[in-house]
C-alpha cells in the first residue's frame, strides 16, 4: 500500500504504525538510504503487506519512539479526558501552538517546562508522560513511588510546558525540505548542510535559552553574532515569540520554583550570580538525592530562563540536564531519563 508521509512521521514511526520494521521500509523504498534518512511531508512511501506479530504498547509515548509537536496534539484528547487542563499560551515562529497542561488545585504554583533546544525533544516525552502518570494516580488515588499523589496535587498546582521550541524539534526529526518556508533561511544558517542533529536553536537561528534579560548582554558579546544553529542570542531580549511566549506566561504567575529540562550531562544547575534565595542548596540537595544527578551551582552562563526567573523573582530556579552523551540522545536513552528524573519531578512538587 502507498503511504504520505505526515508532518512529525519518521522512519521509526512509520513502521510501528504499520507494524513493520524500518529495514522493511528500507527494502521496499529504494529512494530513502538509511534508517537515519529524513521523511519529508508530501514524501510517498510503499509499505509492504507483511504478517509480523509486533508487540504493541497501548500509549505510543511508551515506545521507544522520537516525540514532537504532532505527538503532543495526538495526547491531548486523552489528557483532557484524564483531567489535565489545557491552554495555549504562544505561537512559535511557524505559527504553531505552544501547549501549557495544568494539573492539581493547590494555592502552591509550580512550573515545569522542556523542549527549550532542539535536539533535546527527550525533555518533551518525559514531561508528557510524567503529567499523564500524574493524573492517572490521581484519579485511581494511589501512591507512585511512595508518593501520595492525589493529596500532594490538593496542595500545588503544577504547570508543565513541555516543548517551548517545536519548529526546531521539527527540523532536528524531519530535515529541510524546498517546499519548508524558511527553506533558504536555514540552509543558509546550516552553511548548506542538510543534517541536524547538531541544531539546538528556533528555526530562525536564536537560542530560545539564551534570549532572556539576566546577563544577556554577557552572553551575546561571548556568543555567535548571526543566526546560528546554537548559541546566538539575538539582537536583543526576548525577541523570539517562544520566549516571549514563556515569559508572559510566567508573569502571570507567582511560581515558587521552577525547574527546566534539558539535555545533557545528568547535573543540576541551581545558582545565578549568587542571587538565588538560600534555600536553594537544600532544596537541590533533595533533587541529586531523587535522581542520583550532581548539584552544579551556576553553568558559568547568562541569558538562560532559569537565570532570568532567580533574578526577576528571588525565588528558587533550576536547570535538569538529563542523560548523557550527544545530543540528540538515542531513543534508547529514555529508560534512564526516565527512571531517574521521574523521581526527581515527583520531589520537585514538595520542595
Amino acid at each position: 500500500m502507498k503511504y504520505t508521509v505526515q508532518k512529525g512521521d519518521t522512519l521509526a514511526k512509520v513502521a510501528y504504525l504499520f507494524k513493520v520494521r524500518p529495514f522493511d521500509l528500507l527494502l521496499f523504498n529504494p529512494h530513502i538510504y538509511s534508517e537515519q534518512s529524513y521523511l519529508y511531508p508530501g514524501l510517498d512511501l510503499h509499505v509492504p503487506s507483511i504478517n509480523r506479530d509486533l508487540p504493541l504498547i497501548g500509549d505510543d509515548v511508551h515506545t521507544n519512539l522520537e516525540f514532537g509537536q504532532t505527538d503532543i496534539e495526538n495526547k491531548i484528547p486523552e489528557l483532557r479526558n484524564k483531567g489535565i487542563h489545557v491552554e495555549i499560551i504562544g505561537y512559535s515562529v511557524m505559527n504553531q501552538p505552544l501547549y501549557a497542561f495544568k494539573i492539581g488545585e493547590g494555592k502552591k504554583e509550580i512550573f515545569y517546562s522542556g523542549g527549550w533546544h532542539a535536539n533535546e525533544w527527550h525533555t518533551s516525552k518525559f514531561l508528557v508522560q510524567y503529567i499523564e502518570q500524574l493524573a492517572e494516580h490521581k484519579q485511581n488515588k494511589t501512591l507512585w513511588n511512595g508518593y501520595d499523589i492525589d493529596k500532594i496535587l490538593n496542595d500545588i498546582t503544577l504547570y508543565i510546558v513541555p516543548l517551548v521550541n517545536p519548529d526546531g524539534v521539527d527540523l532536528v526529526l524531519q530535515g529541510i525540505y524546498p517546499s519548508h518556508p524558511y527553506y533558504e533561511d536555514v540552509l543558509a544558517i546550516n552553511k548548506g548542510m542538510k543534517r541536524f542533529e547538531h541544531w539546538s536553536s528556533n528555526i530562525r537561528g536564536v537560542d530560545l535559552n539564551h534570549q532572556w534579560p539576566a546577563g544577556w548582554e554577557i552572553e551575546a558579546v561571548e556568543s555567535p553574532q548571526e543566526p546560528w544553529s546554537r548559541h546566538y542570542s539575538g539582537k536583543a531580549p526576548l525577541t523570539e515569540p517562544e520566549a516571549m511566549a514563556v515569559y508572559t506566561f510566567t508573569n502571570k504567575h507567582s511560581f515558587s520554583h521552577v525547574l527546566a529540562f534539558h539535555s545533557q550531562g545528568q547535573v543540576i544547575y541551581w545558582g545565578y550570580r549568587g542571587m538565588e534565595p538560600l534555600e536553594s542548596k537544600e532544596m537541590v540537595e533533595r533533587l541529586s538525592l531523587a535522581s542520583s544527578y550532581t548539584p552544579v551551582h551556576t553553568a558559568e552562563s547568562d541569558g538562560g530562563y532559569k537565570d532570568w526567573f532567580i533574578q526577576e523573582t528571588g525565588r528558587p530556579g533550576f536547570t535538569v540536564e538529563v542523560g548523557v552523551g550527544t545530543n540528540p540522545l538515542s531513543v534508547k536513552a529514555f529508560a534512564e531519563i526516565w527512571s531517574n528524573n521521574s523521581m526527581l519531578a515527583l520531589e520537585g512538587l514538595i520542595l
